[in-house]
């Protein structure tokens, strides 16, 4: 890939020389001297220049087509990958002081402003001699913005499905909008991506959005697909919006990312700019998605309805479906939560029916043992046992999701099939399924203010001209994530993690793996420590050793052992 050299004649945010010493608040004259020299980017050699952060280079994405990568390397193993920014395609863009600085609400703060080389790292758990590893560029307002509050003219959508915390987040974006940057236009795309081109637009000011996030849903209307990305950039063009927020999950973030590309390929002065939304709590990198604690308290209700009718009857079984399309987040939680939970079923976590150490004998104990007994499925949960499920694996919904058989009312009855066959003991089941009770409650206290920090962090970074990124919390802290990595993978329950062994410890429930993947993964895992045994203990053989037959050692090691 050939060379681009980007000449930057304010700060900015991906050529800063400043040292990490300088904290926040920064005298512009000190800035535009220090970043005044331009920086060469290339994929094949990297410019070093006195900073921190040694090289900078921009790699092309497999992801995105012809989009860039910006990574920025430095000491001890130090990695940024770093989010675009308008000054990158657009040379000379002029810069204006951030509005917040005459702001009477924030006159008390101190260092306010985040400063330029601020950033936060991927993991938290390092070992001493572990490098520094992969960082994200942290969220907050910049000393100088590269908008004035009279040229914007901002945008919002919603896609995908319900989530509580969608209006919270609206309210917030215009509030911020309005009262941190004097923003006055803002618009509101009805009904998700196909709104663009093919639906009517609504007017958003802060007195219209004031309530709304006392309410369910979102008040822009949703939809999955209508994704056409050159009717959707022809509108933002024709309009002449240069801020567009889009609120949605991974294929919502897919969508933003193939318009910020095309975007950038037109060459226009346009932020796109996104927040995760998925209930499921699966999309990476993040700590977790708005609406997500939401999600698990409103679970405890259907499992608090479902322990209570599985108490008031003999060899009661209550079961609850909730949702996880393909991770087990809600259900695993909920679980914990409520501790009133006796087997819990994930996506993650395949699990068997019939036979020795199969859910139904596990039914059985637990119905002799308590009386009763609660189960938790995820709706992503063994799908590969239903047989239905073979003929619709390709199907998919607007958004490319898999269309899932419903395994809850399955499941149910092949309980009652076995029980009524096997004649054993009469038994009651009671099925509850609240995934759309769950998905349009208004979003709790703790997601409120989450929804406020995800809204103000996206706007103070399209203030600042960045664009191309998702605002996420990484290890507490706001940060910009660019799409390609919100969007190349999605976040699972890992099995083999402590937070699984906590939930298998609470309700006593077995690993339902066959006998036969018992006996082999004890073999891999003896194996495995008698190959490191070994190498202990050649690690502590002296250096100098007799010259000997292999013969001898290998008596010598077994006399050992």
């Amino acid at each position: 890939m050939d060379s681009v050299a980007l000449s930057s004649p304010s700060p900015s945010p991906s050529t800063s020389t400043s040292s990490l010493k300088s904290r926040f608040l920064q005298k512009p004259s000190q800035n535009s001297k220090q970043l005044s020299s331009s920086v060469s980017f290339s994929s094949s050699s990297c410019s070093d220049f006195r900073s921190p952060t040694k090289a900078i280079s921009m790699a092309a994405a497999s992801n995105n087509g012809n989009s860039q990568r910006k990574i920025v390397t430095g000491p001890a193993g130090y990695v940024l990958e770093d989010v675009p920014h308008l000054s990158d395609y657009i040379p000379d863009l002029p810069t204006y002081p951030n509005p917040l600085q005459d702001n009477p609400a924030y006159s008390v703060v101190k260092q306010y402003f985040v400063h330029v080389d601020d950033t936060v790292p991927q993991k938290v758990v390092v070992h001493k001699d572990s490098p520094r590893g992969t960082h994200f560029r942290r969220a907050g307002p910049r000393q100088k913005v590269y908008f004035e509050s009279d040229e914007v003219y901002a945008c919002i959508v919603t896609c995908g499905g319900l989530c509580p915390g969608l209006n919270t987040v609206i309210r917030e974006i215009v509030y911020s909008l309005y009262y941190m940057y004097g923003v006055k236009r803002v618009l509101g795309i009805d009904g998700g991506y196909r709104g663009f081109y093919a639906k009517n637009t609504i007017a958003l000011t802060p007195k219209g959005v004031n309530d709304i996030h006392k309410r369910g849903g979102t008040v822009l209307g949703t939809s999955r697909g209508g994704h056409d990305t050159s009717k959707i950039v022809d509108s933002i063009q024709d309009r002449g919006i240069n801020q567009v927020y889009i609120i949605g999950g991974d294929g919502t973030q897919k969508g933003a990312s193939v318009i910020y590309e095309e975007v950038r390929r037109r060459g226009l002065k346009v932020v796109v700019a996104g927040i995760p939304k998925t209930i499921d709590n699966d999309i990476p990198v993040i700590d977790r998605s708005f609406g997500f604690d939401t999600a698990v308290e409103e679970a405890q209700r259907a499992i608090n309805a479902a322990h209570v009718e599985a108490e008031s009857s003999e060899n009661c079984i209550g079961l609850v479906k909730l949702m996880g399309r393909y991770s087990g987040f809600i259900a695993m939680y909920a679980t914990l939560a409520s501790r009133d939970v006796d087997c819990c079923l994930i996506p993650e976590s395949p699990f068997y029916l019939e036979g020795h150490g199969g859910l139904f004998e596990y039914i059985e104990t637990r119905l002799k043992e308590n009386g009763h007994m609660v189960i938790v499925i995820a709706e992503g949960a063994g799908q590969d046992l239903l047989a239905e499920s073979i003929r619709s694996a390709t199907q998919q919904d607007a958004s490319g999701n898999k269309l899932l058989q419903d395994v809850g009312l399955w499941l149910s009855q092949k309980i009652k099939d076995h029980f009524a066959k096997e004649k054993k003991m009469p038994i009651n089941l009671k099925y509850i399924d609240p995934t759309y009770m769950i998905r349009a409650v208004p979003s709790n206290a703790s997601d409120n203010v989450y929804c406020t920090l995800l809204a103000q962090s996206c706007v103070h970074g399209a203030m600042a001209g960045y664009t191309g990124y998702t605002s996420g919390l990484v290890n507490g802290r706001q940060t910009y994530i660019p799409f390609y990595r919100i969007i190349e993978k999605q976040h699972h329950v890992v099995i083999t993690d402590r937070m699984w062994a906590r939930l298998l410890s609470s309700t006593n429930q077995p690993s339902f793996m066959n006998h036969k993947d018992v006996i082999e993964d004890k073999k891999e895992e003896e194996l495995l420590t008698q190959i490191v045994n070994e190498d202990k203990k050649e690690e502590e053989l002296p250096t100098k050793i007799p010259d000997i037959s292999t013969e001898d050692n290998l008596v010598k090691k077994e006399i050992a052992a």
